[in-house]
């Protein structure tokens, strides 16, 4: 299980996912699962590399590598100087810098949320989850795990007929803010990252992840 408070740190990669508060459900309709994903962008691709993702009525999963800690601190330096404050010292205050970004995003996406639905309080579990990839073989389940979770659920019978995960754009062609050549080098090449992804997992499901 992650650990919400496993500190952000540069050039390292990550589980990321979180839960509707009390279950609630965070995507009501399409729009909403195209305005997360356009929040997303905008606040977490400028410090982290995405390879995989999927958005399911009431959670979220992402597999990414927060960039590196001289990336980041011009990133968060600029930012800093355009506050008229200081430039972030040590890995905790950098960490500090990336946490909140990551809160800045979900707050971004409640907000609308809420005022589209008339709706109050907290729409996330309190703090995102991570969880620290080490394992090379931790990270090639995990892509697995993160498109097939659409069919663990219930939601569909094939992955590929989910369209709010990263799946579709990984085979695709098309232009892609992904690390799509990255994800399909480390499967060894498309035709090996489908047939990988034909995989039915036999363990629970969960548990590992």
């Amino acid at each position: 299980m992650g650990n919400k408070r496993e500190p952000f740190l540069p050039d390292t990669i990550y589980h990321v996912y979180n839960h509707g508060n009390s279950s609630d459900n965070i995507f009501r309709c399409d729009e909403n699962f195209c305005y997360f994903l356009t929040k997303y962008y905008q606040y977490i691709t400028p410090i982290a590399d995405t390879f995989a993702y999927c958005l399911m009525p009431n959670h979220f999963h992402f597999a990414l590598r927060i960039k590196e800690e001289e990336y980041l601190r011009g990133i968060y330096k600029k930012k800093l100087k355009d506050l008229n404050t200081t430039e972030p010292q040590g890995f905790e205050n950098l960490e500090v810098h990336v946490s909140r970004t990551f809160g800045n995003f979900l707050n971004a996406y409640a907000k609308a949320f809420n005022k589209m639905y008339d709706r109050r309080g907290s729409l996330f579990l309190a703090n995102i989850r991570r969880k620290k990839v080490e394992d090379e073989s931790y990270f090639t389940k995990l892509i697995h795990y993160i498109h097939y979770n659409p069919v663990h659920h219930g939601f569909v019978r094939k992955l590929e007929d989910w369209k709010f995960s990263s799946y579709h754009s990984l085979v695709s062609t098309k232009a892609t803010q992904m690390k799509r050549d990255y994800v399909l080098e480390w499967f060894g090449g498309l035709e090996e990252f489908k047939k990988f992804h034909l995989w039915k997992p036999k363990v629970d499901f969960e548990k590992e992840f």
